[in-house]
């Protein structure tokens, strides 16, 4: 009798475990490609992870074995910590933004990286580094390049859409080969909360806004935002936040039509007992199911970072819902 409960422990244990892939990540993105499932997210050179199946993940080498120079001539002290990367796949390449930061300030810039394939054991593996396609200044700009997001509008023209704190999150158009800045440049605020107007401008301020994710649904683009903190532990306050809109510049509007770029949103997510913070999310669509993708810090182990893979589904207005019961 003994030996079957413990069995029965056992088992029960690894298919709880199975349907809650804990594996560390921060800030993660997800592809498919030939029925494997790639993760990058925030670590040393970026972090990639690999799975069949969404559950159980297995490690890979990381983008860059060493810091691009560039990164390191752009942001001192630069040590090749890596955040916030985003995956994407068009016209028979893959494209991986990421960011490069001083913590706490907007001394920041959003580099581009592309493959022909996600796949290690091809040969045709190789991550090619294109250098800085954004960078902000302290002192020049009210503005952050950390959190990239590529999306493409109706007739493919990518847009990037990226930022932390300062004056919220901002929107710009890239040129065709996504290097840089489409010409004339025209870059828009999409989401903002309010900030202190007494701060200095070389401070991130109290205005919590950033990682966003634009996802096409419909005749909306969805304009996902984290409100509020992360990284802080139990002390974490990290939630996901979302509007739409029919125009990939906008206005992004909530649930009571309030414009995100004047302080609204609708929340999609939040902490509870058993995490802290959640936030930072993708949102990727597998097998004709739509899944939000985001970090959450875990209550049962010290609050550290961990992978959250959860069912998206849509109401009847056409507003994500996601329920982790």
């Amino acid at each position: 009798m003994k030996k079957h409960l413990l069995w029965l422990f056992l088992l029960l244990s690894y298919q709880l475990q199975a349907q809650t892939p804990l594996i560390p990540a921060h800030d993660p993105v997800m592809i498919q490609q030939n029925g494997t499932y790639y993760m990058f997210c925030t670590g040393p050179g970026i972090a990639v992870w690999s799975s069949k199946d969404r559950q159980h993940w297995q490690p890979q080498k990381p983008v860059f074995a060493a810091a691009p120079a560039w990164a390191v001539k752009a942001i001192p002290g630069f040590k090749n910590h890596i955040w916030a990367p985003d995956i994407s796949f068009a016209n028979g390449q893959y494209s991986l933004f990421y960011s490069v930061s001083a913590f706490g300030k907007n001394t920041s810039a959003i580099g581009l990286a592309t493959n022909k394939t996600l796949d290690p054991t091809s040969p045709d593996f190789k991550w090619v580094d294109h250098g800085l396609v954004v960078q902000s200044v302290p002192g020049r700009d009210m503005w952050n390049a950390i959190d990239p997001n590529l999306v493409r509008d109706a007739v493919g023209a990518p847009w990037l859409t990226f930022g932390s704190f300062w004056d919220g999150i901002k929107l710009v158009q890239l040129r065709p080969d996504l290097t840089g800045p489409a010409e004339p440049q025209q870059w828009r605020t999409i989401a903002h909360r309010p900030r202190d107007p007494k701060l200095n401008d070389s401070l991130p301020g109290d205005g919590a806004i950033e990682a966003p994710f634009i996802f096409k649904k419909g005749k909306y683009y969805y304009l996902f935002t984290s409100f509020d903190y992360c990284c802080r532990g139990p002390q974490s306050t990290y939630k996901m936040m979302v509007g739409r809109a029919e125009d990939v510049r906008g206005p992004y509007l909530d649930r009571t039509g309030a414009r995100l770029d004047q302080g609204g949103g609708t929340l999609v997510l939040e902490g509870d007992k058993n995490w802290y913070g959640v936030g930072h999310n993708a949102v990727a669509t597998f097998n004709n199911t739509d899944y939000l993708i985001f970090h959450g810090y875990d209550a049962n182990d010290k609050a550290h970072p961990k992978l959250r893979i959860e069912t998206m589904r849509w109401d009847a207005a056409g507003w994500p819902v996601v329920s982790t019961k």
